[in-house]
């Protein structure tokens, strides 16, 4: 071979001891002729010798190509980079790749079996010799990646899926991977080439090249074409480059995915069918990815169905009620959450390590709930017997939550001792958090909320103020519950002058929700001209996103944040709603049940709808018209406070007979709010009208002192 490639003189009647790789071996017994000189001489002709000779000059030019390529793989094995790109730079690929292309699609042709009197056709290249020059341009891309020259690796490596896609424009025939390591070589390079595009920086053209891996049949093995797809959609979700379907793959019509992420998760849905039927291993990975695609599109509760199909012994019962109870808890649906952690928690895993998470979980949901205070009560106790011994680090979120479901339990409390002993010991679990130091941010803000609803103003402030410090003033939530705490101490103009600080740095969601705060501020400040104003402001970015929605919907980019628009929708609901009310208090009623109407095309069964337009027509002094709108609020809602006293107010006016129903209701809604200073003023009223004076006094003291620090909004 050395002799070949060195020029010295080809002897046909002494040939030279031939390796099995040789090129001229295989090319000559590829075309039925021996190398012996004796068997095959005499019967060459005239008309066979200038083919003869081709075929010699053609073997001798590509035993040199065969040579550099032996060479560079050595030098490449040895680690040597720069001297295996030298010797794979002498070989002149461009020439030889239409030969490579002629010589792939002729060897792999489906052709009938031939006796060895056959010839082939000449001056084609065996698969040998093509799988050896592929292989050279597969190292010389990987002896670039290297060198840290990642683009030009990339081309040399797309050479050879050009190469092979040219040869084979319907994919890669079956059995062809037995005789050579075309098929190897080839399945190396499609693997390799997207990861060099992504080190070079050119995530548009990985994303082309997993493409073109996935979209003909290339005979990849089920886990390797697992992986290339896993790989794909990784680049999709992550790479924040949007790269659309060409034309000619845009095949499924109106069900062709339209962004990176339906791609992504078209891919792995596909993956997880792969792993159902057991055709591929079981990756962690995959359900993660998919995980975080379906939860960044809202689309949680699909994530179920996929968690139940994974079959048993990936999770264990507890750690998959778990996964269920987060992705229906993401949904929205907490009652179904919680149902699927009282299993995980229950009599039914007692025999079982405890799973920390789900106590951890079902804590945190209770606490969001008063109807499940006190179940959340047991669920911290747990949390904290159980980070005591092996999670220390999660000890004050079990105060946290401890002090939250104490809280909660306290203001849904018939008894008005019960309650006391659980408003203190919601603030003694709180400080516990908050003075340990690892409840973070949150326990700060708890302990204000809770400071806040049980009137401790000043307390609550310096609460809000450590939290805002801790932030930095990013939390949105923080700067509205802080305007509503000095709201609460009568000081509109400082609490406007909050939020105006809070809507320069809030978010898109937190700012509308501050707008309204603005304006509800404006309006205890009696300017209804500027509440209007904000109101108008408020609706108008309402619409514009309600327009962006239906855009990406006719897209079909819309494929979640359900929560998101259901909050927009209530607060379009609420500005109409608080409209109508600063109509009716300036004597516009006409203006009122104009913005009252546009609330409840929004939404029919709103319970504050309803109660705004019986005022309206108790304003009008049509009673019982009033009386079916607030009993039609309490049909929705039979807790609905300021239905509770409207209706209490109505009944009062109605004379002296009505007194024991009045009280019955005041009492109700005290037993619901005990803060509500519009209960105890008509409660005032009815001890008045029955004769108990200072029963009356005392009651229209606590009317006074209570409005005095009332906020302008429910604290939240």
């Amino acid at each position: 071979m050395l002799c070949a490639c060195s020029g010295e003189q080809f002897k046909l009647e002494e040939a030279p001891p031939q390796s099995p790789d040789s090129l001229a071996t295989r090319d000559f017994s590829a075309g039925g002729l021996s190398s012996r000189t004796a068997d095959w001489e005499p019967k060459i002709d005239d008309t066979q010798v200038d083919e003869v000779e081709s075929t010699l000059k053609e073997a001798l030019s590509l035993n040199y190509e065969e040579a550099r390529a032996l060479l560079g793989r050595l030098e490449y094995q040895r680690g040597n980079f720069d001297a295996a790109l030298q010797v794979f730079q002498g070989i002149d690929i461009k020439g030889l790749t239409p030969r490579m292309v002629r010589a792939i699609a002729e060897r792999t042709r489906q052709r009938k079996p031939r006796s060895k009197a056959d010839i082939v056709v000449a001056n084609v290249m065996s698969l040998h010799s093509v799988s050896l020059l592929l292989e050279a341009i597969l190292l010389k891309a990987k002896s670039l990646e290297e060198l840290g020259r990642y683009i030009e690796a990339a081309k040399e490596c797309r050479i050879i899926v050009d190469t092979v896609e040219s040869a084979l424009p319907k994919g890669m025939p079956e059995g062809i991977g037995e005789d050579c390591k075309l098929q190897e070589m080839f399945h190396r390079a499609l693997e390799l080439l997207p990861n060099l595009w992504i080190k070079a920086g050119f995530l548009d053209e990985a994303v082309t090249a997993y493409r073109r891996a996935l979209i003909k049949p290339w005979n990849l093995e089920h886990q390797r074409l697992a992986a290339v797809q896993k790989d794909l959609a990784k680049t999709l979700l992550y790479s924040g480059v949007e790269v659309s379907l060409p034309s000619q793959l845009q095949v499924w019509g109106p069900t062709t995915p339209k962004s990176n992420i339906e791609e992504a998760i078209l891919l792995l849905l596909i993956l997880m069918s792969k792993v159902g039927i057991q055709e591929i291993d079981w990756d962690a990975e995959i359900m993660d990815h998919l995980t975080f695609a379906l939860s960044v599109t809202g689309m949680c509760e699909s994530l179920t169905v996929h968690i139940e199909q994974i079959l048993p012994g990936i999770y264990s019962r507890a750690e998959r009620w778990y996964l269920l109870a987060l992705c229906y808890s993401a949904a929205g649906q907490n009652e179904v959450a919680l149902n699927l952690l009282k299993k995980a928690c229950g009599s039914s895993e007692a025999k079982q390590r405890p799973h920390f998470p789900s106590f951890l979980f079902g804590a945190k949901l209770c606490s969001q709930d008063p109807s499940h205070a006190h179940e959340g009560i047991n669920f911290s106790h747990e949390v904290i017997d159980l980070a005591k011994h092996r999670n220390e680090h999660f000890l004050d979120q079990g105060y946290k939550f401890l002090g939250m479901c104490y809280g909660a339990a306290a203001r849904i409390s018939v008894l008005d001792s019960e309650r006391s002993i659980f408003q203190g010991e919601s603030l003694k679990f709180l400080n516990r958090a908050v003075e340990n130091g690892n409840g973070g941010p949150e326990a700060i803000f708890s302990l204000g909320l809770e400071n806040a609803k049980q009137r401790n103003l000043d307390v609550a402030f310096d609460n809000m103020m450590m939290y805002s410090d801790m932030t930095v003033g990013s939390s949105g939530r923080g700067w509205q519950l802080l305007a509503l705490i000095v709201s609460a101490q009568q000081r509109f103009k400082d609490a406007e002058t909050i939020v105006d600080f809070a809507l320069d740095e809030a978010g898109r969601m937190d700012q509308l929700e501050l707008l309204r705060l603005k304006a509800v501020l404006q309006i205890a400040q009696q300017k209804p001209k500027q509440a209007v104003e904000t109101y108008r402001i408020l609706l108008a970015l309402i619409h514009g996103k309600k327009e962006h929605w239906h855009e990406d919907k006719k897209l079909g980019q819309a494929i979640g944040f359900r929560h998101e628009a259901i909050k927009e929708k209530n607060l379009e609901t609420e500005a109409w709603q608080d409209l109508a009310t600063i109509y009716a208090d300036i004597g516009s009623l006409i203006d009122a049940k104009s913005c009252i109407d546009k609330a409840q095309l929004i939404e029919f069964f709103s319970p504050r709808s309803w109660h705004i337009t019986g005022r309206l027509l108790e304003a009008q002094s049509l009673y019982k018209e009033a009386f079916v709108s607030f009993s039609i609020s309490l049909s929705i809602e039979p807790d609905y406070i300021p239905s509770i006293v409207s209706t209490a107010e109505l009944f009062l006016k109605l004379g002296m007979q009505s007194l024991p129903i009045v009280r019955s209701f005041l009492m109700n809604a005290l037993r619901l709010d005990p803060t509500n200073h519009d209960a105890w003023f008509n409660l005032g009223l009815v001890s008045k009208n029955e004769g108990s004076l200072q029963q009356a006094a005392d009651f229209f003291q606590a009317a006074y002192e209570l409005k005095l620090s009332a906020p302008i909004q429910k604290f939240e």
